[in-house]
């Protein structure tokens, strides 16, 4: 599944360790679903970037 991770993070001016160390999800972790890579997500890493990006999960979600 595709994310817009990066997107917003680089909207935000944020660099993958600022969001890590926010959201308690893990650099590697965050690279990997920028990337796109086979990894899986679980809700609660959604929701614990979601809330360090203050946006909502649904707004990582491509259409």
């Amino acid at each position: 599944m595709l994310y817009r991770l990066k997107e917003i993070r680089m909207e935000k001016q944020l660099t993958q360790e600022e969001v890590a160390a926010r959201s308690g999800v893990t650099r590697a972790t965050i690279s990997k679903i920028e990337s796109g890579e086979e990894v899986e997500v679980k809700v609660n890493t959604l929701e614990a970037l979601a809330k360090a990006l203050n946006c909502t999960v649904s707004d990582f979600l491509c259409a």
